[in-house]
């Protein structure tokens, strides 16, 4: 992967959907920038900004849910990620598998 092809947007960030390799599950939605993107190429677990602290965060690093990455994709346009893992414990900071377990669902009309 070349990150020059990768379209941050004004503030450097790209979205990654984060999905288990053991049943498509969708786990989490991050953010990257070229750096943490690199980081997670590089060490093959995933690495996020933290926009509400303002820093770069090592999935795991303090809570032992590391995340292995499998693999990563870019879209058709070039401006979010997918990326697969091998997940040793759960995404969500609330200690649920997903963050998306406990969702509201909204319905159209």
């Amino acid at each position: 992967m070349n990150l020059s092809e990768l379209k941050f947007d004004s503030a450097g960030l790209i979205p990654a959907v984060i999905q288990s390799d053991t049943d498509n599950r969708v786990l989490m939605v991050g953010y990257m920038t070229a750096e943490t993107v690199q980081l997670t190429l590089n060490t093959r677990q995933t690495h996020f900004y933290s926009r509400s602290r303002s820093e770069i965060w090592h999935k795991g690093k303090t809570s032992g849910s590391v995340q292995e990455v499998v693999s990563l994709s870019v879209d058709c346009d070039g401006d979010a990620l997918l990326v697969i893992v091998r997940e040793l414990g759960p995404a969500c900071h609330t200690g649920e598998r997903s963050c998306f377990d406990n969702f509201s669902a909204l319905e159209a009309e």
